[in-house]
């Protein structure tokens, strides 16, 4: 009997446990899993529902510590290693003390490393040394503000940003729009774009971005969940992703499998 057979009949192959706080609206709990290795499971819980649209008012209500807090210990039955809050306007409007901030109460709350998309994004713009940076956002004109004030406290300088100015269903947001926004965004020299919110889908435009533009392109769910698996010593999974496959930094690497139409796959990620 081989090796295989023997792991086959014991069972399944252990797991390293990776638990995820997302927002009452959080939709794309498939996307986040494309971005995670076979060994590693992603747990997620949400904040509870407010009746209120995206805006700087639900992002203060989502990341409240009390809330975090809750959320994480709806997790530590399941032992996760790390816990990450998967929602970039909730950990972005406090600035950076209120990132850290957040980071300190969920750790607090389960005795767990803590990310958050924001501080993860932070820490993916000092992997890649980047100084300069476009944006691309679904948010109203407020909150696209208020993310360019926090890149700008890191001491990161925003050379271009597009925004959309939606206040809901934000996941059905197809491919085509995120692409054309990204290109409307790099308008001069700049080392990366970064495209923002959790609830907006990038796992397959980020390949042909970097191909077309030949700058790292950055998103809310692949820095999240690139960070959260870095604290557990294993890599996530972005072929052709610069942030991820470092073959991919440099412009140099063509993606050469990539969805016919852009946007199709996006259909079937998350409720509508």
């Amino acid at each position: 009997m081989s090796s295989m057979d023997i792991s086959f009949l014991g069972g399944p192959c252990p797991q390293r446990g990776v638990g995820v706080v997302a927002p009452f609206d959080f939709a794309l709990d498939r996307e986040l899993w494309r971005w995670v290795p076979d060994e590693v499971s992603l747990h997620l819980t949400r904040t509870p529902f407010v009746p209120v649209e995206v805006s700087l008012d639900l992002a203060r209500l989502v990341s409240e510590h009390e809330t975090l807090g809750d959320g994480v210990r709806t997790l530590t039955a399941i032992a996760p290693e790390v816990v990450a809050y998967a929602c970039t306007s909730g950990s972005f409007v406090g600035g950076i003390a209120g990132e850290r901030a957040m980071c300190e109460a969920m750790t607090q709350a389960g005795a767990v490393p803590a990310v958050t998309t924001s501080g993860a994004l932070l820490e993916a713009l000092t992997e890649l040394n980047v100084r300069r940076v476009a944006l691309v956002t679904p948010y109203t004109v407020s909150v696209t503000r208020a993310l360019e004030e926090y890149v700008a406290e890191a001491g990161v300088s925003v050379t271009g940003c597009e925004f959309m100015g939606l206040t809901r269903h934000i996941w059905k947001v197809p491919y085509r729009d995120v692409a054309d926004m990204a290109h409307r965004a790099v308008r001069g020299p700049t080392d990366a774009l970064f495209i923002s919110c959790t609830n907006l889908p990038t796992y397959d435009v980020i390949p042909q971005l970097e191909a077309e533009l030949r700058i790292p392109v950055l998103s809310a769910n692949q820095v999240t969940m690139w960070a959260a698996l870095r604290r557990l010593g294993t890599r996530a999974v972005g072929p052709y992703q610069a942030l991820i496959d470092p073959a991919a930094r440099g412009g140099s690497v063509l993606p050469e499998a990539l969805p016919n139409v852009p946007g199709e796959e996006q259909q079937q990620e998350g409720p509508t």
